[in-house]
């Protein structure tokens, strides 16, 4: 009943078509979005059709005999339809699973939607995680999230330096200035970490051109000077925000505060749901205490995002 073809780029527009109609997608989806750095993953997304209609879809790439869902994306479980049923998940999981097999794959690491990304219930996956491929958890990040109504009030702390971003004058604007932004983000990152942004200023630009209505940068300003900014990512029901980074100047000033005030309370007020990120490193063992503790100053509390892994 069912059957899996490997996507290819005739499929773009089918697979554009269903992302947008799915209910648990995002633009992260969207072909436009996941290759602008195809050159760093082999491609192997799966499409499931069943009698010749196409019933769900898994983003993936692969690389020695371990198929990855998705490496370079946040989250990358399966894309379902509202017609998707919990029957039809687990027939789609060991239709899937044979045809990894057919093709030599060994091992699957499967990155699950966060439940706040999803337009419709669609955790049919998760329970075909255990049921079908006896999957195990293998990290666990911890995300922070706002619902937007029910927004819990700021923290004193964060209070204390909204006061003195509006004492000071600063003003938050949308802008265009990803490499402004980039500069601001790659000096802490390299400064805090040692390490640089995921995105390139290039990469971002790009991105934004390609979508416009879904990639937005806003930044705090002391007159024409830039001290901080997000670039945030807009789903259909959640504003998740990619990246925060101020300057020592917009740290000391309270920039950030002024500027998720600003969103959360004024440009964004009707989101459903406003997501800060991840506050834990790439293997989920680390917590960043004051990364967190700054985000649950906006009142936001945990979601987790799920990793599992199965073999074949």
């Amino acid at each position: 009943m069912f059957e899996v073809r490997r996507y290819t780029s005739s499929h773009a527009e089918e697979w554009n078509r269903f992302v947008a109609q799915s209910k648990n997608g995002t633009f992260l989806f969207d072909r436009r979005f996941m290759e602008y750095h195809a050159d760093r993953f082999e491609d192997c997304s799966l499409m499931v059709y069943r009698c010749d209609t196409l019933y769900a879809m898994l983003p993936a790439n692969i690389k020695d005999g371990v198929l990855t869902s998705h490496g370079g994306l946040t989250y990358g479980g399966l894309i379902m339809s509202d017609k998707c049923s919990a029957k039809g998940v687990l027939e789609v999981f060991t239709t899937i699973n044979d045809f990894l097999r057919s093709i030599s794959v060994q091992r699957v690491v499967y990155k699950a939607v966060p439940w706040i990304y999803h337009q419709q219930p669609a955790e049919e996956d998760l329970y075909a995680l255990t049921s079908i491929c006896h999957a195990r958890l293998i990290i666990r990040d911890i995300s922070s999230a706002i619902i937007g109504e029910r927004r819990m009030p700021f923290t004193e702390s964060r209070l204390s330096g909204l006061r003195k971003a509006r004492h000071k004058g600063l003003i938050v604007k949308e802008s265009t200035e990803y490499a402004a932004f980039w500069q601001i983000l790659n000096d802490n990152l390299i400064g805090k970490y040692g390490v640089c942004p995921v995105h390139s200023a290039a990469e971002l630009e790009l991105l934004h051109g390609r979508f416009p209505e879904q990639i937005k940068l806003y930044m705090v300003f002391d007159g024409e000077q830039p001290l901080g900014g997000t670039v945030l990512f807009l789903t259909p029901q959640v504003l998740h925000t990619q990246y925060i980074s101020a300057t020592p100047e917009g740290k000391a000033c309270g920039a950030i505060d002024l500027l998720f005030d600003h969103l959360i309370h004024q440009v964004y007020s009707d989101y459903r749901y406003i997501d800060f990120g991840k506050s834990t490193s790439s293997d989920s063992a680390d917590l960043n205490e004051h990364l967190i503790f700054q985000k649950e100053g906006f009142g936001a509390r945990a979601v987790c995002y799920d990793t599992y892994e199965w073999t074949l």
